[in-house]
């Protein structure tokens, strides 16, 4: 803290920190001071002129100007109020008064104004009087723009700009006629607009609300209940508003109103009509209605039976990144404990295993080292693997934020993505030579001399080795490997060198590779040679992909860990989980994702229970799941939806969505987060953890459960890492683990004073190539990813109409150059071929690939890029090789 400044506020003493502005030391002091243009996580503009205070007989601003020392503040006198009114009066002679069918009524902050400075009558309006009468605006999915209702105080403006980094917002023309609009009035949907919807929640009007509420339900008339977003791994809180049983509209968000456009609008997929409603049994090639007792009486019946003629680990099990922490502790449970195999697993195979292969050798802990608010104060960030813009689009704005602060921004992908047009340096490496480039990295640093001696000296090991094996890796020897410039891997190795605190960011670009863990070694390396473990804003953070992937992995819906990563090999901690659970446990590792299907190829396993997963979008060689699907003697499926793997179902059970139950989830930067119901389930839908409750009872082992909370004090009996952790402590903000103990108070970042293995693992990676380079037959590179509209396989975001919309099929980007040699057009439809098979898409001949190399998103289910993909396995973590594949590519009507 600087240094102090004393003032007095209304005669009350008042000491903050030299820079403060009056208004935040009025707040300080529980002084409020009315405003509209000012919001506490934007800039300060001073435009409204309602917090003016006195000063020595002055008027000054309070959200604009500084405290200074022996100020002697008046925040209410007559002559304030008097100017507030007139302030207040000219901002309603331009306003209508609709409050009665307003959708702010009753949360309009000018309304609240005009009661509080009683302003009965204006002096202003008279007969005469001009008023500006504008039309609403509806011309995307989401917002409804409603220009007489704005009164210019630039909130949507700082936030676009300041917050979303888009600045497609601004004032336009002049005087009068002034109003906030897009770049010669276009619509939202024509400009660089991700409809995150921060303009709507910053408003303090009715001139920016959500299209889908109107009319549905004033202020007053809502339900509110927190909760935590479905989607992907930044864990925004929620407050989801309700009205009639029914979601009106969402807030919340990180910071407090900061979401993405999924978040904020792609709830209503809770309240679709196809949602499943009651437990279905196959018959013939249809399916027929059945009750509870009858549908989990079959499945039981089936499993006892298989696993009486062909043992337990004939079937096999997938829990869910989408399920609560408590369901995913309950289903690997039941594979263990009810049916005695450890064939469990989930989607973090396809994602992060090597992430917690890589980490847990490195460190000893395969988790995100640090912080998300930490961010905006490093030096140096890199990101790799990663288009956070679109996966994680809350994290990329604080990484934005950290760049215009100043902090120097390295983007390493194939890919021209936003954050690269962003960045000071862009390396566009080929798809699967990502060792390479770490490598080079080190070695830059480590001849100019940018290394931290007294951290590999004190905290790590095996430096000697390693330093050995990035010596030939030479700028212009991995130029020969990547294709990036010598010249540019040097300036940015400088860059991430010099830097005081560096935060590295990755995701599946670079675990999905046969090479993935090594990829990950590769940047903890980095990591311990800059000395960036330990410390605020600095750190390994792999950006998890679902809500909740970290806390399935944390639960052990894993083949080859218990719970908190609890070695299964270990005699001891085996020993405690037998107690507990009063069973024998295997002891054997189980089969990961991809060996489950290629085992029920070959027979060897002949049931599976997936529950909230759907493998035959999101695994690879689809062509190959579907014949083992087939191929299974008996398959369940617990899901909220119909999807593309319910089609191969014997029996389908009807879940509730995260709107409908109670629990955890664990974010990317590990905290903790309570989800509550808000709705109850449609028809006989159940929440997953009642439906294996009732499945495991029927298998022989009882489980039996109050709720929610009892299986999370289950959990940190058993649970190192949440030991510490309630549902009466997660309430607000959540924790972080490791959280050992009641008192704890959450761990921020990992690693401060020691690693849990003792010392950092240093681990000399060597480059190998892809298991499938292009050829004369196949002579692009595949690499898949997301786009920010939808997630993972569209089972949710693809029945929002407004998400529909914006992205209703998948395509392929192809470099010009690329395109003019197959001779396919911009928005042509292509075929695009792999080995494995083909998919009909529309072409987008675009820059942003580099030549050699193509990209389609992974969501579509009716045109799956995974049909494409290589199943190829990292040996280590037994990751398939999604992100590089040999395809071609050729026009479908010539």
């Amino acid at each position: 803290m600087g240094k102090l400044v004393r003032l007095r506020i209304d005669d009350r003493e008042v000491e903050v920190p030299e820079g403060t502005t009056i208004l935040a030391a009025a707040e300080a002091a529980g002084i409020e001071i009315p405003r509209l243009c000012h919001h506490p996580e934007l800039s300060p503009a001073g435009i409204c002129r309602l917090c003016l205070v006195e000063v020595d007989g002055r008027l000054l601003t309070a959200c604009y100007h500084p405290v200074e020392g022996g100020m002697e503040v008046r925040t209410d006198t007559d002559r304030l109020r008097r100017l507030r009114r007139l302030n207040l009066e000219l901002i309603l002679s331009d306003h209508p008064l609709d409050c009665l069918v307003c959708e702010r009524n009753g949360s309009c902050e000018l309304q609240r104004y005009a009661y509080e400075y009683g302003l009965e009558t204006n002096r202003f309006v008279g007969p005469d009087h001009e008023r500006r009468e504008l039309p609403a605006r509806e011309d995307n999915p989401f917002i409804r723009y409603e220009p007489d209702k704005c009164i210019l105080c630039g909130r949507c403006v700082r936030a676009c700009d300041e917050v979303q980094g888009r600045g497609v917002l601004d004032f336009t023309r002049r005087g009068f006629a002034t109003r906030i609009s897009t770049g010669l009035d276009r619509s939202l949907v024509e400009v660089n607009c991700e409809l995150c919807g921060q303009c709507l929640a910053v408003c303090p009007t009715g001139a920016l609300t959500e299209r889908a509420r109107r009319f549905r339900g004033r202020e007053w008339e809502l339900d509110r209940v927190e909760t935590v977003c479905p989607f992907c791994g930044c864990g925004c809180r929620l407050t989801l508003h309700l009205k009639g049983g029914r979601i009106v509209r969402v807030s919340g968000g990180y910071k407090g109103f900061r979401l993405c456009v999924k978040g904020r609008f792609g709830t209503a997929f809770v309240h679709r009509e196809d949602r499943l409603k009651v437990p279905l049994i196959r018959d013939g090639d249809g399916f027929r209605e059945a009750t509870w007792e009858e549908a989990l009486d079959l499945v039981a019946g089936k499993l006892l039976e298989i696993r009486r003629k062909y043992g337990p680990d004939a079937i096999a099990g997938l829990s869910s990144a989408k399920c609560t922490n408590e369901e995913n502790y309950l289903f690997q449970k039941l594979m263990r404990a009810a049916i005695g195999t450890n064939n469990v697993d989930h989607c973090a195979r396809l994602c992060h295993a090597p992430t917690v292969a890589g980490l847990v050798a490195a460190f000893g802990s395969g988790a995100m080292t640090n912080s998300i608010d930490e961010i905006v104060d490093a030096d140096c960030i890199l990101v790799t693997g990663s288009n956070t813009t679109e996966a994680h689009p809350v994290i990329a704005q604080e990484i934005l934020r950290a760049a215009r602060r100043g902090a120097t921004l390295i983007v390493v992908d194939p890919r021209r993505i936003e954050l690269a047009e962003r960045a000071r340096y862009h390396l566009r490496q080929r798809p699967g030579t990502d060792v390479a480039w770490i490598n080079g990295f080190c070695h830059v640093i480590l001849e100019e001399g940018l290394w931290d001696e007294a951290f590999v000296r004190e905290r790590c090991e095996n430096f000697e080795e390693f330093r050995a094996a990035v010596e030939r890796y030479t700028p212009e020897y991995v130029e020969g490997i990547t294709g990036i410039p010598a010249e540019l891997l040097v300036e940015a190795a400088r860059a991430f060198g010099r830097a005081d605190r560096a935060m590295i960011f990755y995701a599946m670009g670079l675990t999905q590779h046969t090479s993935g863990t090594d990829n990950v070694l590769a940047i903890a390396n980095l990591a311990m040679l800059t000395g960036n473990v330990g410390r605020r804003s600095t750190g390994v953070n792999p950006l998890r992909g679902q809500n909740n992937v970290q806390g399935a992995c944390d639960m052990a819906a894993l083949p080859n860990v218990l719970p908190g990563y609890q070695g299964l090999s270990d005699p001891g901690v085996r020993a405690k989980f037998e107690a507990a659970w009063g069973v024998d446990l295997p002891e054997r590792p189980g089969l990961t994702v991809v060996e489950m299907f290629r085992a029920a190829l070959e027979g060897r396993v002949r049931a599976m229970v997936i529950m909230g997963e759907n493998p035959m979008v999101s695994d690879p060689d689809i062509a190959h799941v579907a014949e083992a699907l087939e191929r299974l003697e008996f398959l369940v499926v617990i899901d909220i939806f119909p999807n593309e793997t319910t089609r191969y179902a014997h029996v389908i059970l009807p879940a509730a969505s995260f709107a409908e139950k109670d629990g955890t989830f664990t974010n990317t930067e590990r905290r903790v987060q309570r989800v509550r119901a808000a709705l109850p389930p449609p028809g006989e839908a159940k929440p997953d953890w009642e439906i294996l409750c009732g499945l495991a009872t029927r298998l022989g082992y009882p489980m039996s459960y109050s709720g929610p909370a009892e299986i999370m004090e289950e959990i940190a009996s058993l649970v190192p890492i949440y030991g510490g952790i309630s549902y009466g402590r997660l309430e607000g903000e959540g924790l972080q683990w490791p959280c050992p103990t009641p008192d704890h108070p959450g761990t921020p970042f990992l690693h401060k004073d020691r690693f849990p293995r003792g010392r950092g693992r240093f681990h000399p990676v060597e480059y190998r190539p892809p298991e499938e380079e292009p050829d004369g037959a196949y002579p692009l590179v595949l690499t898949t990813g997301r786009v920010l509209w939808h997630f993972h396989s569209r089972t949710m975001t693809g029945r929002v109409t407004g998400l529909r919309e914006l992205s209703p099929e998948a395509y392929v980007e192809i470099n010009p150059a690329d395109a003019a040699r197959a001779g396919i057009g911009d928005g042509e439809r292509v075929r695009v071929s792999s080995r494995r098979g083909a998919i009909v898409v529309r072409a987008v001949v675009t820059e942003r690939v580099p030549e050699g190399t193509v990209f389609i998103p992974f969501h579509f289910g009716e045109q799956a890029a995974n049909l494409l993909t290589n199943p190829a396995l990292d040996p280590r973590s037994k990751i398939p090789e999604l992100k590089v594949c040999a395809v071609r590519i050729e026009p479908v009507d010539r």
